[in-house]
């Protein structure tokens, strides 16, 4: 019976001192903890967290122009990482004193407000402009301009042409998703890949969406209460013809893509 539980190799192991059971169950010194990396301005990701637009306002530099359009001391533009629609930048006060408010609350300082306006201004052309590069071919208000462009001699005065800046929306949420102050450029469209759900869309096609030139808001204003009013929950409407789709986001989608196509060729 000895025999039977007697373990030849064990007890080889036993006169070394390597009992593998004792082994097994010995604590294995801790490794020491390396040193954390502080990460680059550029090694961050922007929009991970509610800070993530703080990376862009401290080097706005170390981005691309893909990424960061321009920046100035006051303001740096981007373009949204995640984009609603055909053109969706973002506007941002790089004033400390600010850039941590609620914008009902920043905007309620009339100088902070015109110079976020007037800088907004020209962010708005700088969208249209873009908007006219990218549709200006489908459009019929376009083509007088565009066969004048395509003359030979050229007019001495191009036509009009469409106003595409009538296309581009400037407003803020007004439950911001992010802790920094940004005022959204956004073309009306709608039509951008990162539109997902419910909330998506209506945080652009309700009163969630508060227009910049909208405040200072009325004390009684009900967009002060966004929750209240339940804009981010209420039935899905196309921003154009107004069809309501009811909580069919789906459906919503495919239809807004036939008005993209209308929209485009106005």
């Amino acid at each position: 019976m000895a025999e039977e539980i007697t373990n030849t190799e064990g007890s080889k192991d036993n006169k070394q001192g390597k009992n593998a059971f004792t082994e097994l169950m010995t604590p294995r010194p801790k490794r020491a903890a390396s040193s954390p990396i502080e990460p680059k301005p550029s090694r961050l990701k922007p929009f991970k967290n509610r800070n993530g637009l703080d990376a862009y306002i401290e080097a706005p530099e170390s981005f691309s122009q893909s990424t960061v359009i321009s920046h100035s001391d006051d303001f740096v533009i981007i373009n949204d990482l995640y984009p609603k629609s055909a053109i969706h930048l973002l506007l941002l006060p790089r004033d400390p004193t600010k850039f941590f408010q609620h914008p009902f609350d920043a905007f309620e300082d009339a100088e902070f407000l015109k110079s976020v306006r007037a800088e907004a201004s020209k962010v708005r052309k700088q969208a249209a402009s873009e908007l006219r590069r990218k549709f200006g071919r489908f459009s019929a208000l376009d083509q007088a301009r565009s066969e004048a462009l395509d003359a030979d001699p050229a007019p001495d005065e191009l036509p009009g042409g469409r106003d595409w800046e009538k296309e581009i929306m400037c407003g803020i949420h007004a439950h911001p998703s992010m802790n920094h102050l940004h005022v959204h450029i956004i073309s009306v469209d709608r039509c951008g890949a990162c539109i997902r759900h419910r909330k998506h869309y209506n945080s652009f096609s309700t009163p969630f969406f508060v227009s910049i030139d909208d405040f200072p808001l009325a004390e009684d204003d009900e967009r002060r209460h966004p929750d209240r009013e339940g804009y981010l929950k209420s039935d899905l409407k196309c921003w154009r013809c107004e069809r309501n789709f009811g909580n069919k986001f789906t459906q919503l989608k495919a239809h807004l893509e036939e008005e993209f196509e209308d929209w485009k060729r106005i």
